[in-house]
């Protein structure tokens, strides 16, 4: 299940969390197929400004950052390398719809594999 969890200023993120949230369900979309449609589960959360820092100081204008949780087995498909080029353009290109060509350079897109037998649902281990 592809799960996204967006870190980006409260202020830049206020009144554009629909559009946020639509934009990268359809990047999930295009790489996977319609689906992942029903399965993608994007979590914003806003950050005040004087709680972000870079280089040892409050951030002036940070760009989105991604984690984006999938299953680990994705990375030893025969296609991995494509997959991830794929997830992290689409993933990348659905920020900067939301927010401008002035966050692509730093938006950060972090992949992260979960094992099977990792992950539980209603109390319960999902072993697939």
């Amino acid at each position: 299940m592809p799960h996204l969890t967006v870190h980006v200023l409260e202020s830049d993120l206020a009144g554009r969390e629909t559009a946020l949230i639509e934009k990268l369900t359809d990047a999930v979309v295009a790489v996977y197929g319609q689906w992942a449609r029903s399965i993608a589960t994007v979590r914003l959360i806003g950050i005040p400004p004087s709680r972000w820092g870079i280089g040892g100081m409050p951030a002036q204008a940070p760009s989105p950052s991604i984690t984006f949780g999938i299953k680990e087995a994705a990375f030893s498909r025969p296609d991995a390398d494509e997959i991830v080029a794929r997830l992290v353009s689409a993933v990348t290109n659905a920020v900067v719809d939301v927010f401008g060509e002035r966050v692509r350079d730093g938006v950060t897109v972090e992949l992260v594999g979960t094992a099977a037998g990792r992950t539980g649902i209603g109390g319960v281990v999902v072993t697939s």
